[in-house]
C-alpha cells in the first residue's frame, strides 16, 4: 500500500508568479487530494469602501489587480451608475468597450507568456510579452497609464481618442493578428504541449455547471456563457462568437483563450467602425448615492460580480466583488486529483489564476 504524504505547493513557486497555496496529498507521484488556502496577500480593499469617498474609491478598486484593473474600474462605475440612475453617453460606452478588449488581449498575452515559460519555451515567452508591450504602449498613449488607467468615471470616461489614434491602434492590431496566428499555431501544434495538456485536468460540462466555473474554464467544458452577450456598454451592437470547446481538458482551456485573442481584435475593429461622435461623459453627478445595485461583466478570466450598497452619504455601506478566480478555484481543486505532481503547475496555469483579484 502506498504511503500518503502532504507537499505544500506555493505561495512561492518557480513556475507560478501567483501566490497561490495548495496542500497536495500525494500517493507516490499521484495527487489524491488538493486543499487550497487563500489569504496570503489579503489587503482589505473592500473594507476601504466604508472609509473612502465613493468618487475616490474608484482609484482603490482599480488597484485590486494590475492586470484586471480596467475591468474592476468599469464594474465599479457601472454599479454606481445603476445606483444613481446615471446615463452614459454612447461614445463613452464604445470607448470603454475598446479599452476593455485591449485589456483582455494584454491579459491573455501575459497568460500565454507565462504558460510558455512553464513549458521552458523562453523564446515564445519573450515573443508573447513583446506583443503585450505593444498593447501597454497603446494604453499609455490613450489613457496615460500602463497598469492603472483611471480613465473610467461615473457617467462616462475621462479621456477621448480621436479618429487618427483609433485608426493607428487598429492598424497595430491588424499586424499583431498575423504574427499571433503564426505564434499560436506553433504553440498549439507542439508535441510537448499536446502531450502535457491533452486529456489532463478533465472538467466535464456537468462538473463545470456544478462548480460554477467561469470564463474560459466554463467555455472549454462546452458551456456557452459570456457576460458580454448581455449587451452592457457597446457589446449589444457588436457581433462576436462565444469561443467554446467540448474537450474539457487543459489543452481546450488554452485553445479557447487563444481563440478569444482573435475575437477581441475583431471586436476592436467593429468598435472603431461604429463609434459615434458626441460627449464622453454626462454632466457631473450631483448628490450622494442611495440604494444598491448588482452588475455582472466579463473580465478576461471570466464573469465578475460587483455589488454596491449606498446609504445617502459619501461613503458606501458595502462594496463586494466576486472574481472569476475565486469561483474557479473550486474547479481547480476538482481537476487536480489523479494528476501527476509534475502536472500541477501546468493545470493551475490553465485556469489563468489571479490571486490578487481573489484576495482583496
Amino acid at each position: 500500500m502506498s504511503k500518503q504524504s502532504i507537499v505544500p505547493f506555493g505561495p512561492q513557486h518557480p513556475v507560478l508568479p501567483e501566490p497561490i497555496h495548495i496542500d497536495l496529498v500525494l500517493e507516490d507521484e499521484k495527487v489524491v487530494e488538493a486543499i487550497p488556502s487563500v489569504g496570503f496577500v489579503h489587503r482589505g480593499l473592500e473594507e476601504l469602501a466604508e472609509k473612502r469617498d465613493f468618487n475616490d474609491y474608484l482609484y482603490v478598486v482599480e488597484r485590486t489587480c494590475g492586470i484586471c484593473s480596467f475591468g474592476h474600474g468599469l464594474g465599479y462605475v457601472e454599479a454606481l451608475e445603476a445606483v444613481m440612475s446615471q446615463e452614459v453617453p454612447d461614445r463613452a460606452k464604445y470607448l470603454r468597450t475598446f479599452w476593455f478588449e485591449m485589456s483582455r488581449i494584454h491579459s491573455h498575452l501575459l497568460w500565454l507568456g507565462l504558460l510558455a515559460d512553464a513549458f521552458g519555451f523562453d523564446a515564445l515567452f519573450m515573443q508573447a510579452w513583446r506583443m503585450r508591450e505593444k498593447v501597454l504602449d497603446m494604453f499609455e498613449e490613450s489613457t496615460g497609464g500602463r497598469v492603472i488607467f483611471s480613465v473610467n468615471t461615473i457617467g462616462g470616461v475621462r479621456k477621448d481618442m480621436d479618429s487618427a489614434m483609433i485608426k493607428s491602434f487598429v492598424d497595430i492590431f491588424d499586424g499583431m493578428e498575423k504574427e499571433l496566428k503564426r505564434m499560436t499555431d506553433v504553440f498549439l501544434n507542439d508535441y510537448t504541449v499536446q502531450t502535457r495538456l491533452k486529456g489532463v485536468g478533465i472538467l466535464t460540462k456537468e462538473d463545470a455547471h456544478r462548480l460554477s466555473a467561469a470564463g474560459a474554464m466554463a467555455r472549454a467544458s462546452g458551456i456557452e456563457i459570456d457576460m458580454r452577450k448581455t449587451g452592457y456598454e457597446a457589446y449589444g451592437n457588436i457581433e462576436f462568437d462565444i469561443i467554446t470547446s467540448n474537450d474539457c481538458d487543459g489543452y481546450a482551456r488554452c485553445a479557447v483563450r487563444i481563440g478569444e485573442l482573435f475575437q477581441s481584435i475583431n471586436i476592436i475593429r467593429q468598435v472603431a467602425q461604429l463609434i459615434p461622435d458626441g460627449p464622453i461623459a454626462a454632466p457631473k453627478v450631483k448628490g450622494m448615492p442611495n440604494g444598491e445595485a448588482f452588475v455582472r461583466i466579463e473580465q478576461p478570466r471570466g464573469e465578475a460580480l460587483y455589488y454596491a450598497k449606498a446609504n445617502g452619504t459619501k461613503f458606501l455601506e458595502r462594496f463586494r466583488i466576486r472574481t472569476p478566480t475565486f469561483t474557479n478555484i473550486q474547479s481547480l481543486i476538482h481537476i487536480l486529483p489523479g494528476s501527476d505532481m509534475a502536472d500541477v503547475p501546468m493545470q493551475i496555469l490553465t485556469i489563468d489564476p489571479c490571486i490578487s483579484c481573489t484576495e482583496r
